[in-house]
């Protein structure tokens, strides 16, 4: 991450930028547990990353929100910082967020959980988030195995949406992604440009343009949500 003349040029643009950083070991080759992470960022260990980044992000010109580690409420193993006891991840959260404030003030912190069950154990306090994010997947082979049909974008945003609603904050589709038929591609690309009145919270929707990493449970593989692979044949 570093700033350039194509990201601040977004400023003239009217355009903001959100930063996801994700706790990662450098290493592809090895993966730090959850334990050593969390015990690290807590103690300090972590500090000047986080410092170098939020530093490059207080010389951006362009208005730049924070995501940091997202999905903290995911339980299928995909992320080191996931999963943790509420209170070891809001600690992080936290200190993390006080980091980044001295380096880069004007920046925004957005907290972003997966959607699902348990989500507002993770709610750092309303001192700490700016704008809540949310992920939205449609996946056209999923739906019609477990539900017989096509879900729709808005019954896919709905159930996060209402466990986050009760926060009172902006709320943005951090990451939106759908994989199918051309139909249900095109379906989904219409709906999420829509305004729903059963969501008045929701100010935008960020499109992830990549393809998964991580093997969906079920035997679905990885999708390939980029807009030049995501309708199949």
């Amino acid at each position: 991450l570093r700033p350039c003349p194509r990201l601040d040029g977004d400023q003239q643009r009217g355009r903001s930028l959100l930063i996801t950083i994700e706790p990662w070991t450098w290493s592809k080759d090895w993966r730090i547990t959850p334990p050593e992470l969390k015990n690290g960022i807590l103690s300090g260990k972590y500090d000047a990353n986080m410092q170098a980044i939020c530093n490059l992000v207080g010389q951006m010109k362009s208005p730049v929100t924070i995501r940091w580690a997202q999905e903290m409420e995911d339980t299928n193993g995909r992320f080191t910082w996931a999963n943790w006891a509420p209170k070891d991840w809001i600690a992080a959260y936290k200190r993390e967020v006080d980091v980044c404030r001295k380096a880069a003030p004007a920046a925004k912190y957005m907290w972003s959980p997966k959607g699902v069950e348990g989500l507002e154990k993770y709610y750092p306090g309303d001192n700490y988030v700016d704008v809540i994010g949310l992920s939205v997947f449609g996946l056209q082979k999923k739906d019609n195995d477990e539900v017989g049909r096509d879900r729709t974008f808005e019954e896919t945003l709905k159930p996060g949406y209402d466990r986050v609603a009760k926060f009172n904050k902006p709320v943005i589709v951090a990451e939106l992604g759908y994989v199918g038929k051309q139909d249900y591609v095109s379906k989904w690309a219409d709906d999420s440009r829509k305004s729903y009145a059963e969501f008045p919270a929701l100010t935008s929707v960020v499109y992830f343009n990549q393809k998964e990493v991580w093997p969906w449970l079920g035997g679905y593989g990885l999708p390939d949500w980029r807009v030049t692979q995501h309708v199949l044949p």
